[in-house]
This record gives structure tokens, C-alpha cells and sequence, in this order.
């Protein structure tokens, strides 16, 4: 169903539509390290590729009819786009719980959007019932030929882009992206290694690659929302397997230090699901240190607020923002004597609560609690020993 002359045909029809993205070196996160920069994508995600290519693939019937997509905002920016520029009316049916960015967005490039309770298989389920009841035309976001050949043409950017390639780490969530760059990067270069990337609270072809078949969470739970997929399609599934050598998973405070570093190290904004490759990179789920390797960064559409809660996990993470909890005895001098020891080495108070009546302070005690700025990990750790060497019992 799926041929390298069709990556191809997506790849002409493309032009002018979608941005030639980014491929640079990254070596403040690895000596071998280069990141592909969808996020600056136009859309702001990989998915305006496969999105375009299935619309424009579309007989006059099926156009008439209207074009409902399920999507938790990538998918569904890159449909309502393509459908508004080539006259088609497009319904989305998205999660409740999307960001707003990206509910937003989608409205404002011409689409219908229709929020269902839950999250996407909930909106995947409603997008096949206005299919059976109203008859408008499905565009999958990920289980479909069109779309797999749309994405694929990331792959064969990447090659043109860096011909000594070795490995290729792509975030995975239904499986799309990964099965259209695995399909097209292997048929040309067979030796290059493909390793996916999920979310540990939705890792669904991480489990169905072991169980030998697409296989349904009961629930997904990630701040990687555009990756909170239950159920990897049939089609990808079977690509995944033929052609991705390895799925590893991160952590939601892997991800979050990934975002961080992205920002800080790159100057770019990625999305949890982006910023997976990344996080694989950065906490050792993939070895990069005898191989060129191109993490691709899939996405940018975050919400602020989210974003900043991301930036406050990241920080925790890599021991930048710790909190502290102490008792100190309810006299005066008390609290200076503890506030002197945290200056003296360095870090910055960010916030203090300072509680009399706490229920689990000691009658003539108080319970004060901490939240520093601190240099690194090895510095939040250097600042317990000091408290404890002076007498003062941490909360853990």
C-alpha cells in the first residue's frame, strides 16, 4: 500500500506548501547530535505534510462531502489548513482537554471544531460516528497510506540534508511519523537505525511491539498530549515492526528537562510530544556515542500556561528549583540563623512559609519551608548536608 514513489509525489506536492525544515548540530547536547526542527514547521507541527497530502489526494465526491478529522491539535491545524486552501469544508473533532493554543488555532485556519469529553480515541470515536450519521469523508491522522507518505518526506529531507546520517529518533504516538520516516529512510539507506521515542504513560507501541499486535491502553496520561495515543493503528503498527529497529520510553520529568534544555540550549519551544527525541538523547535511552543521530523534534504547539508548569518540572529535575522543609525552634534569631546558612551557600530564595501552628510542628517550634534557586542537584544536596551537619531534620 505504501511505495517510495509516493513519499516522492508527496514530497513535489509539498512544495510551496510546506517548509524545508531546519537540520543543525546541537553539541551542547551531544558530540554526534543534530536536531530536526518541525517545530518550525509551518502550523507549527510535522502534521501539515500528511494532512496535505491526503487532502489534495481526495476525489471530487469525497471533497464534496466535507473532510472530519480526530485529532489533540497537530493533525487538526494541518487539516483545516489544507482543506480551507483547497476549498473543502473540514469538521474537527478534538479532546476537552487540548491546550487552547492549539483549539484556537485550529479555528482560526478555517475549521469546525467539536470538543469531546475524554481524550483522543474519545474524539476518534465521534469523528466515526459524524462519518456513519453525516457522511463526511475521514482523514486518520496516523492509520492511512496518504498521510504515512506525507510524513515520510521528513525522512527523505533528512537524508538530503545530512547524507551520513547513522540514526534517526522520532517521537511516536498513533505511529505515523515514525513508519513514514523508517519506510522511506530504509529504503534508501537500510544501515541507518530508526529508534522510536513514546511517553511512559502512554506507551502503546512500546506494549504492542512485545505483544506482537496493536494493543489498547486502558488510559493514556502524559504532558506529551500530542503523542496520548491508546491504540497504535494496524497499518503503522506493522511498518513499526518491519522497520524500526527499537521504542524505548521517557519519563514526564524527562520530558520536561528536555523542553527546558531545548529552550535554553537550542532557543527553540517544543511541545512534550516534540521533545521526546531529546529527552531519549539526554537520559541515555539511546546510545549516540559512535553514531550521527537526528532527533526530530515534531512539534512547538504549547500552551503558555502549560509551558510555564513544564519550565517549573524541568527546573526541579535538574536541581535548579528545590524546596526545603525544617523545623527551626520559635525564638528570635530562629529563622536568621537557618537563612544565613542557605546565603552562605549561594542559593536564592524564591519563596518562604514560615507556620506556627502546623500540625506536625512540636509545641515551641515552627515548620518553615523553602523553595531556592539553586545552581544544580549536586548543589540542592551540598545545602541538605550542611542543614543536617547543623542540626536541623529535612523533610524528604
Amino acid at each position: 500500500m505504501l511505495t517510495l514513489d509516493m513519499v516522492r509525489e508527496a514530497q513535489e506536492a509539498l512544495r510551496g506548501i510546506a517548509r524545508r525544515t531546519p537540520l543543525d548540530p546541537a553539541p551542547r547536547l551531544g558530540e554526534n547530535i543534530y536536531i530536526k526542527a518541525e517545530n518550525l514547521q509551518l502550523t507549527g507541527a510535522f502534521k501539515l505534510r500528511g494532512a496535505y497530502n491526503k487532502i489534495r489526494s481526495l476525489i471530487p465526491e469525497e471533497a464534496a462531502r466535507g473532510v472530519v478529522a480526530c485529532s489533540a491539535g497537530n493533525h487538526a491545524q494541518g487539516i483545516a489548513l489544507s482543506a480551507t486552501r483547497l476549498g473543502i469544508k473540514s469538521v474537527i473533532c478534538m479532546p476537552a482537554g487540548a491546550p487552547i493554543s492549539k483549539v484556537e488555532a485550529t479555528r482560526n485556519y478555517g475549521a469546525e471544531v467539536v470538543l469531546v469529553p475524554g481524550v483522543y480515541d474519545d474524539a476518534a470515536a465521534e469523528a466515526e460516528r459524524m462519518v456513519r450519521e453525516e457522511g463526511y469523508t475521514f482523514a486518520h491522522p496516523f492509520n492511512d497510506p496518504l498521510v504515512i507518505a506525507g510524513q515520510g518526506t521528513i525522512g527523505l529531507e533528512i537524508l538530503e540534508q545530512l547524507p551520513e546520517v547513522e540514526q534517526i529518533v522520532v517521537p511516536i504516538g498513533g505511529g505515523g511519523l515514525i513508519s513514514g520516516i523508517a519506510f522511506a529512510v530504509k529504503s534508501l539507506r537500510p544501515d541507518c537505525r530508526i529508534v522510536g521515542v513514546q511517553a511512559a504513560g502512554a506507551a502503546s507501541m512500546y506494549l504492542s511491539r512485545h505483544a506482537g499486535g496493536p494493543t489498547e491502553l486502558r488510559s493514556v496520561s502524559t504532558i506529551a498530549d500530542g503523542i496520548a495515543v491508546k491504540k497504535p493503528g494496524d497499518l503503522t503498527f506493522a511498518l513499526c515492526q518491519q522497520y524500526v529497529d527499537e521504542i524505548v520510553t521517557v519519563s514526564e520529568d524527562e520530558i520536561a528537562s528536555a523542553i527546558l534544555a531545548l529552550m535554553e540550549v537550542q532557543k527553540t519551544v517544543a511541545e512534550g510530544a516534540g521533545a521526546t527525541s531529546v529527552a531519549a538523547v539526554m537520559f541515555g535511552k539511546v546510545d549516540t556515542s559512535s553514531r550521527k543521530t537526528v532527533c526530530l523534534v515534531s512539534g512547538g504547539n504549547v500552551d503558555v500556561t502549560t509551558l510555564s508548569r513544564i519550565i517549573t518540572k524541568g527546573l526541579s529535575k535538574a536541581g535548579r528549583i528545590a524546596e526545603i522543609t525544617t523545623k527551626v525552634v520559635d525564638k528570635p534569631g530562629s529563622l536568621l540563623q537557618l537563612l544565613k546558612v542557605v546565603a552562605d551557600s549561594g542559593a536564592n530564595i524564591l519563596s518562604i512559609d514560615h507556620s506556627r501552628e502546623d500540625q506536625h510542628s512540636d509545641v515551641g517550634a515552627c515548620m518553615v519551608s523553602m523553595v531556592l534557586e539553586t545552581r544544580d542537584a549536586a548543589h540542592v544536596e551540598k545545602i541538605r548536608q550542611q542543614l543536617t551537619a547543623m542540626g536541623y531534620h529535612l523533610d524528604d
